[in-house]
């Protein structure tokens, strides 16, 4: 047994070595054309009322609410996570054809979210939940200037009515902080009047909130989740990116916030094992991908710690993209199922509907990176985990702290 184990991974890691940057990007590509195009073409089209199917879980809290927010939910989701690559110029032919399909679709999908008059049209103000989703669409135009300057005057007065609107929502004493603070922080960027006791809010609490080695407590006690890379640090990063860009209040945690970056982002590529599969622990598993977002995010930014090469990261994630879709039950018509590996709806949280597994999207982010960038040019390299268990000599953990 353990020589047909070692003889799976000496396999795999052949794989990797034969597998070249080019042929990621299009394997990257094409997923985000599976994953985005029934979501974005229907809400182009007006029509994501009638083509998603609204499933929420077993053990929903409020399933008539639940099924109402999905679509901002799937719409806001999938564009934070191809934001990056939509505001990308250049490319091979077949990738900025596909490029311009979807900033197309981009530029419908916003005019049908937030026109009164459009069946698709969507709710930013009743209940707590599209306050979580609009901070995800204010990230895709912080991510993507292309697409929030290519927006007519009356689409852009209707999105930030609908951004002013999510104020008069009480965030949880959570990470939900965080969703106020980013909307703030895209009126930072984009030079409308901003709240900066909101923002302020995010980063004392969060200086609260720390409790070592580069990880945050989600609220007041802590949670073995992935909440640190669903939001907790892009959040952080970004929200201090937007607005260090018009003020210099917050650059006194930039410090701070970088070394703790580095040093999950380490712990983050630690989690990756050697066929992409990952510790299914903590609430929103079904997130897939969204696991690694914050990795994802360092690597998009040029940020990574100086021990994680990019082609390395590269390749891990790459790992985690296939593991996590290579099921056939991962897509049913088109829709992402609930799961993690396949459809797998026991799951779910009482939260989580169909809408919500787009946050997927977020793993992502490199594509924003052009394709002659090291994160794609560089030969393959082996990750930590599978260099470990191929027997490699390597570097021990330690904490930061």
């Amino acid at each position: 047994m353990k020589k047909l184990i070692f003889g799976i991974l000496l396999c795999i890691c052949s794989q990797v070595q034969a597998q070249n940057g080019a042929g990621d990007r299009l394997f990257w590509l094409k997923h985000l054309d599976q994953l985005s195009a029934p979501v974005l073409r229907s809400l182009a089209h007006d029509s994501l009322r009638i083509n998603l199917p609204a499933i929420i879980s077993k053990r929903s809290d409020n399933p008539t609410t639940r099924k109402e927010v999905a679509y901002l939910e799937a719409f806001a989701r999938t564009l934070c996570g191809i934001a990056p690559w939509l505001n990308l110029e250049g490319g091979s032919a077949y990738e900025q054809q596909l490029r311009q399909k979807y900033r197309d679709y981009a530029l419908k999908s916003v005019s049908n979210a937030v026109n009164p008059k459009a069946k698709d049209y969507m709710t930013f103000e009743k209940g707590g939940q599209p306050l979580v989703d609009a901070s995800f669409l204010a990230i895709a135009f912080v991510r993507c200037p292309w697409l929030w300057e290519h927006l007519d005057a009356n689409t852009k007065q209707q999105v930030i009515t609908a951004f002013l609107a999510t104020r008069n929502i009480k965030p949880v004493f959570s990470n939900w902080i965080l969703f106020s603070g980013m909307i703030e922080a895209f009126f930072c960027q984009y030079g409308y009047p901003w709240d900066v006791v909101r923002v302020e809010y995010c980063f004392r609490q969060f200086e609260q909130w720390y409790v070592g080695d580069g990880v945050y407590s989600d609220g007041s006690q802590y949670h073995w989740d992935y909440y640190n890379s669903y939001v907790i640090h892009p959040y952080l990063n970004q929200i201090l990116a937007s607005v260090s860009t018009k003020s210099s209040t917050f650059n006194g945690f930039a410090a701070k916030l970088k070394a703790r970056s580095e040093r999950y982002a380490m712990i983050q590529e630690r989690l990756i094992n050697s066929d992409g599969s990952f510790p299914a622990t903590g609430r929103s598993i079904v997130y897939r991908g969204a696991a690694f977002h914050h990795l994802a995010d360092l690597a998009y930014k040029h940020a990574l710690p100086k021990h994680l090469s990019p082609a390395q990261v590269r390749c891990a994630l790459t790992a985690v993209l296939k593991k996590t879709t290579e099921s056939p039950s991962t897509f049913q018509n088109g829709w992402l199922t609930i799961g993690l590996y396949g459809s797998q709806d026991d799951l779910a949280d009482v939260y989580n509907n169909t809408g919500s597994l787009y946050l997927c999207s977020v793993i992502l982010l490199p594509l924003g990176l052009p394709e002659t960038d090291p994160f794609w040019q560089n030969p393959a390299e082996k990750w930590t985990s599978l260099k470990i268990w191929t027997g490699e000599n390597v570097l021990g953990d330690h904490a930061e702290d």
